[in-house]
Order: structure tokens, then sequence, then C-alpha cells
């Protein structure tokens, strides 16, 4: 990219002196997702260029040690036509195994360093661009196959944060790019620099006047891929697969004969959305139903052979000899028993587990438990305030503060859903399943 120039009350299961009720607002405001929705994440390196590849040369690339790939998916200052990015690219690149990393170049601090990308925003006019920007942002990214929950970022270069208006209007920026694109269903990411935008939005953390992006994705160009010893972010910001680093800039590879020219990544960040294709196996119509198990009721029916769009793979009743069912892009649930996926017993490595992350809004860092409820003895590292709470599923457990439900993480813990923020804190948050 073009940024990096080199350069927890003892009733409950929380570690606080001071509690605060759960965000509807800044900085952890919640998304809203909707039907059919999930977030999906990616690890290890992945690569960005200019213009989306070819399918023969991300085809070429598997041989690479990269599975994620950047796609600048729209914006003013975009620069390099899009000749390859299709609906149909998105899906076969999906197909693939690759994880995309959707990036929006729109408008730029009016500071920024250069005089390339001529359009700008200044602090009177930056959260009018930020809502903009978002908005046309959700529309390209559905209209690729992009599906909500997907992790969009929105790419600010390296400015001049001597300029105290500036810091202004890149937070600004930032915090209306945030709150649409949650209220559009959708994760938030930006692209910083370390020296600028990475400094200035960790600054504001724990601002009650902006709004707090869901992941930061820092371009350092010092050949180290860790998330973690950043010096202008400490480790407790954005720490819950929520961190991606830019750690080499503008380079040629080759792999498998094609060669590229690339900035490499490192990363441990949501990233983009998409629905695989797979067949019905039964030899019966199979029924879909508008939640994991037996017990709800039946919205539709697919045929034998019929294809699937699968988004994601929860836990459910146990159907044959697996516990797992597959979410459809239109919000129903089927067995994975009777799914082409790769496996008939548990979850298949190419599918995304359901997840529905929400910022934790605790002051101080949020205890996970073995179960829930206060009573369950803690397990793990807790989570800070502000880190991504990876929801799974929901069930009633203890009473902490209005609300009796527990949210069961990715990783099998569970927290209070009175400290994570998403669209209650009394009651259940669709689309989130019940646990089984």
């Amino acid at each position: 990219m073009y940024a990096a120039v080199c350069a927890t009350t003892a009733a409950f299961a929380l570690t606080v002196g001071a509690l605060v009720s759960p965000a509807a607002a800044e900085p952890d405001t919640p998304v809203r997702y909707p039907t059919g929705s999930s977030a999906n994440r990616a690890g290890g390196l992945g690569f960005d260029t200019c213009t989306a590849p070819s399918l023969d040369a991300l085809r070429a690339w598997k041989s690479s040690p990269y599975r994620t790939v950047n796609i600048y998916f729209g914006g003013i200052n975009r620069g390099c036509t899009q000749p390859n990015l299709t609906a149909a690219w998105v899906r076969e690149v999906a197909a693939m195994g690759w994880k995309l990393l959707p990036t929006y170049f729109g408008r730029q601090p009016f500071c920024k360093f250069g005089s390339s990308k001529p359009y700008r925003y200044t602090a009177s006019n930056a959260a009018y661009y930020g809502r903009l920007g978002a908005q046309i942002a959700v529309g390209n990214a559905k209209d690729l196959g992009l599906l909500p929950g997907s992790a969009l970022y929105a790419d600010v270069e390296h400015y001049d944060r001597t300029n105290a208006d500036c810091r202004r209007a890149v937070r600004r920026y930032v915090s209306a790019w945030t709150t649409t694109l949650h209220a559009s269903g959708y994760l938030a990411g930006v692209y910083v620099h370390q020296d600028s935008g990475l400094r200035d939005l960790s600054y504001t953390y724990n601002s009650t006047t902006y709004a707090r992006p869901d992941a930061v994705w820092m371009a350092r160009w010092d050949g180290n891929t860790s998330l973690t010893g950043w010096p202008t972010a400490p480790d407790s910001h954005w720490a819950v697969h929520q961190r991606a680093k830019q750690y080499r800039g503008d380079h040629d590879e080759t792999w498998a004969g094609v060669r590229l020219n690339i900035d490499s990544d490192s990363l441990n960040a949501p990233v983009a959305l998409v629905a695989r294709s797979y067949k019905v196996t039964s030899s019966t119509a199979l029924n879909a139903r508008s939640g994991p198990s037996t017990s709800y009721p039946v919205v539709r029916t697919h045929a034998p052979g019929s294809t699937l769009r699968v988004t994601c793979q929860g836990h459910g009743q146990k159907v044959g000899t697996s516990a797992v069912w597959d979410r459809l892009s239109n919000g129903t649930w089927v067995s994975d028993y009777y799914v082409s996926t790769s496996s008939s017993t548990g979850f298949s490595s190419a599918l995304p587990r359901c997840t529905y992350p929400g910022q934790v809004t605790a002051k101080v860092a949020l205890n996970a438990r073995t179960g829930p409820g206060s009573s369950y003895p803690k397990t793990g590292t807790p989570l800070p305030r502000g880190s991504l709470a990876w929801v799974m599923c929901q069930k009633s457990g203890s009473k902490v503060q209005t609300s009796s439900v527990w949210n069961r993480l990715s990783d099998g813990r569970w927290v209070s859903d009175y400290y994570v923020s998403n669209r209650s804190d009394t009651s259940w948050s669709a689309p989130i399943p019940r646990c089984p």
C-alpha cells in the first residue's frame, strides 16, 4: 500500500473496580448483524497488490506462504483499475481457499503527506465523508458477495499529525466509518501508518467521543511479522484477533512462475465472509430450519443434490454422526450431516465458525469462565476493553446487572452478555443462535 513509507461485583466474572453499561454509543458501538451473517477471520501471512490478481495467478500462488489477499474494492482515490474484481472472481477465489482483506481507498486527510490522492477531507466534513464512504463501501461489498459480518478496511494514509485539526479529522472520519458500517451489519477496520493513524486512534481508544474500529492494519516496513510489541499502540488495544501488519513494502515475488508486485502482511484479524457452494447429500428433501436443531420450525426444503450456499458452521443438535449445523446465506440452518462438506463428524476447515463479535464494554478486563454463570471457574486470559468477544451462541445463566444471557465464545469459554456490545443488554440478540 502507499501509506507505509518505511518508515470486572463478586457476583460476576469480571475483575473490575468500576462497571460500565453496555455500549449503545461510543466508543464500542454494536454491530447490527442481519440474518445470514457471520464474521470470519484470517491468520498467518497475506499480501496486497494494487490490481486484484487473475484467477490463474492465484492458483499458482497457492504454492506461496500467503493465504489472504487484499482487494481494493472501491473508493474515490483508488488508483488501479480492477478488471478481475467481480462477484464471480470473489466466488472462485474463495472456493480456492483464499481469504479476502477488503480495502476501501476513499478520501484522505487534508494533511496527508505527498500530493497524490487529491480527494481529501477536513475536520469540518470528515464525518460526512466517513459516512458516505461507508455507505458506498457496503454497496460495493454486497455487489461482490462480501456478506454482512465481513470486515471492511478504510485506507488512511500517513499524515502530518502535528496538525491538531488533521488529527481531529481522522478521528471523525474513522468514527463515522465505524458507526455506519456497524449499522449495516459489517465490522469496521482501518489501515493506518504506525506513526500517525495508529498512534492517534490508540490515544482515543477509550474516548466517549469517537467510535472505536474493530480492527487495525498497521503499516511498518521493518520485516517483523509480530502482531504484538508495537511501539505506538499497547498490546491491550485491539487484542483478540484484531490486528494485521504490513511488514514489507513494494517488492516482486514469484511463485510457480508467476511474478507479482506486492506488499507483505501478517494477520490475526477479521476479514471478508463469502458463501461457499455445497451439495445436499440426503436421499430425501433436506429441511432448512430457523435454528440449529430439529425443534426449530422448517422454513423451506432443499431437494437431494441441490446446491446450498453455506456461510459458516455452528454447534447444534446431533444428527447422525454430527452435531455441526450449517448456516446458509439466507439465514436458515441445515444439519451438516447431509451436506457435502469435508467432514460428517465435525467442523470443516474450509468454513468459518459462525460468530457474531461484539466489543467488550467493561472498563477493566472481562474474565471468561468455563460455563454460563459466575459460579464457574475463570479460565484463560481476560478480555481487555474493546477486544472482540467472538460469540457463537447464547444461553441462560446467572444474572449480571440487567441480563441473564451468557455468550459462548468461539474458543469454548463463556462471558456475560451484559458486557458485550450487541443489540440488547437485557435479552437475546438476534441472529445469534441459542446454545444447545
